[in-house]
């Protein structure tokens, strides 16, 4: 194993200032980090653990806000009686999560920031137009989700929050992968006076996006057998053992219509 300085941080302002110089790593869940260092694929000089700051932990939902703390874990999300109200999709999203090991250490937080290309949450926050709430900004979830692996944090940025307004309808569905539980390919959409959104994870080739065709069918009728016909590109999309670009396209549909039946239940 190599050398590695472990700073457990009492605060957000700590764990930025242990940030500075070298190159650190936030630990959230380490659902993520602690695999991809044992593996070598990540040597940080130095491992701020963020779980013990009471800050960063959380649900509030006051009527249609909720603000969900960065340290909340998966298990968090989906057993909380108002979250589960106010919004069962996300609930039933985060309880999809892994396994229970992994839903009780991974964090809200953590999976954004890593924004993992087949991970579910990133999807959630491009259908919900999220606000990403970090240490030093507020971020559109629009803008926050750069591409695989990467997003608009600077190297001592820590998301603290997210926030969005619930809509009038959401749904998830997604395909898993039998091993992992990772989406194959998932589809999150939400309705409200704004309009529809639909995001996709786990079938981008560069991450998790938005559909301009699902949302265009659903605008005009927010019903499955709006998308009946519908065909999602398989151009940027993922392709690997699990499945050809095409069939992902496929199962894009597929979570949709299924996404907009739990939505519309």
């Amino acid at each position: 194993m190599y050398s590695v300085n472990y700073h457990r941080a009492s605060s957000v302002s700590g764990a930025a200032k242990l940030a500075k110089g070298g190159d650190a790593k936030f630990l959230a869940g380490g659902m993520t980090l602690i695999p991809a260092m044992k593996t070598r694929l990540a040597a940080p000089s130095d491992v701020i653990d963020l779980t013990h700051i009471d800050a960063l932990k959380g649900i509030s939902v006051s009527g249609k806000s909720v603000t969900i703390g960065a340290a909340t874990t998966h298990a968090e999300v989906a057993s909380d009686a108002k979250l589960r109200k106010a919004i069962p999709a996300l609930a039933s999203l985060a309880s999809l999560i892994g396994d229970p090991h992994v839903r009780h250490r991974g964090t809200i937080g953590g999976s954004i920031a890593n924004n993992d290309p087949a991970a579910d949450y990133p999807a959630a926050m491009l259908a919900l137009a999220a606000t990403i709430v970090t240490n030093k900004r507020e971020i559109p979830a629009d803008k926050f989700f750069k591409g695989l692996f990467e997003t608009a944090l600077k190297d001592d940025e820590i998301v603290t929050a997210v926030t969005f307004t619930v809509p009038a309808k959401s749904g998830y569905s997604k395909f898993p992968n039998p091993a992992s539980r990772y989406a194959m390919t998932g589809v999150f959409v939400t309705k409200d006076k704004a309009g529809v959104r639909a995001a996709v994870t786990g079938a981008g080739d560069n991450g998790v996006f938005r559909s301009k065709e699902i949302e265009a069918a659903l605008a005009k009728k927010f019903d499955a057998a709006a998308l009946d016909g519908v065909k999602v590109p398989s151009k940027n999309l993922m392709g690997d053992i699990h499945a050809s670009p095409e069939y992902r396209a496929n199962l894009v549909a597929v979570m949709a219509k299924r996404a907009v039946a739990a939505a519309n239940a």
